[in-house]
């Protein structure tokens, strides 16, 4: 693995780059994001401390990525090739048990957005998202998080506003 420490912005991945590394957070915190044609940042994933990231799809097709990796704050990661992480899969059979239900864990938290995104209000996304990510709430802009939901900050602003009067 070799470390990388990351500047406020400094992308691991661009857009129509081949994603090489799957990507440790050591310190700091990453998001991953799209950008649609009207310039617009859609977040797919956060990763702070000890959480993985990156662009699957990419790293094993070893085509263009349509996503980019960037810090959100200075950061400090652990970066592997595929072919050292193939070694590590076939040389250390346990590597290979522990990244694998990483990956499970991962897929099922973006199959639950997933269908969470198709049938939930913007106030119940909120919701999930308070849940789920409580120790980010305060490392992330509210522009971050609406991205993360698919609303406007404004939008973000009213729900807040509605769930301190309950």
């Amino acid at each position: 693995m070799v470390e990388k420490k990351l500047k406020r912005r400094q992308f691991i991945l661009q857009e129509n780059e081949v994603c090489k590394h799957y990507t440790f957070v050591v310190s700091g915190l990453l998001k991953m994001y799209a950008v649609d044609g009207n310039a617009s940042e859609h977040n797919i994933q956060f990763a702070c401390e000890d959480e993985w990231i990156t662009d699957n799809s990419s790293f094993h097709s070893e085509k263009p990525s349509r996503l980019c990796i960037e810090a959100i704050e200075p950061s400090v990661v652990l970066q592997i090739d595929k072919p050292n992480l193939i070694y590590l899969f076939h040389n250390h059979t346990k590597f290979d048990r522990i990244f694998r239900v990483i990956a499970e864990n991962k897929n099922l938290e973006l199959q639950n957005r997933v269908l969470q995104n198709i049938s939930s209000t913007g106030e119940e996304r909120y919701i999930t998202f308070l849940d789920q990510y409580q120790h980010l709430i305060n490392r992330l802009p509210n522009t971050q998080i609406a991205s993360y939901l698919g609303i406007t900050p404004e939008f973000l602003s009213k729900i807040r506003s509605t769930i301190s009067k309950k």
